[in-house]
């Protein structure tokens, strides 16, 4: 079973840099990880670390393995696309303190994933885009925002304007989302 996930910020989407997935997927076993695996093509890949990469998967081990896969994904790929690594306990730790275990729609809730535990509170943002009309929340656990966005996360004022002020969906902070299928689907592969 993988023991982590990777997930690369801004691969295959509309504009974003171009990475097959069979070649990430070689990239990664070169690293000598084992279980090396790929979920659709928006550069998530499951794999399991070898010991000496940290075997449990603390803090710091998670971000030496993001840096290992930039470094190899510029060097082999020339692409340079910033990761987010998480252990398979961090992953399900995210699902099971989901604070909108009531959305049923996965598409309308989105998981950012962090490199580090983010700064301040989004709660300037919020009240921001609500007295605009907005009915988009955000909560923050650890290196995860929840992003909630009632009206679809295209259209989402919260993400905008996260992402205009150097919030978790900008560059700066290099967080990348994936909706709740995609989150869940990815523990489901961890397996148990």
């Amino acid at each position: 079973m993988p023991s982590h996930v990777a997930l690369l910020r801004g691969v295959n989407n509309l504009g974003g840099k171009k990475v097959a997935m069979a070649e990430l997927r070689e990239v990664v076993t070169s690293l000598g990880h084992a279980d090396v695996t790929t979920y659709i093509q928006s550069g998530n890949v499951l794999f399991t670390a070898p010991p000496a990469a940290g075997g449990t998967g603390g803090g710091a081990d998670v971000a030496a393995l993001a840096a290992e896969l930039e470094q190899a994904i510029a060097a082999v790929l020339g692409v340079r696309a910033r990761a987010v690594v998480l252990s398979r306990e961090e992953l399900a730790r995210c699902v099971r303190d989901n604070p909108y275990p009531g959305q049923t729609d996965p598409k309308l809730l989105h998981a950012v994933f962090l490199p580090e535990v983010p700064g301040p509170s989004l709660a300037g943002a919020e009240r921001q885009v609500r007295a605009r009309g907005s009915r988009d929340q955000a909560q923050v656990r650890g290196r995860t925002v929840y992003l909630h966005t009632p009206d679809g996360y295209p259209r989402s004022e919260l993400r905008r304007v996260l992402a205009r002020t150097g919030g978790p969906t900008s560059a700066r902070l290099a967080g990348t989302a994936r909706n709740w299928a995609t989150v869940s689907r990815l523990l489901v592969l961890c397996g148990p």
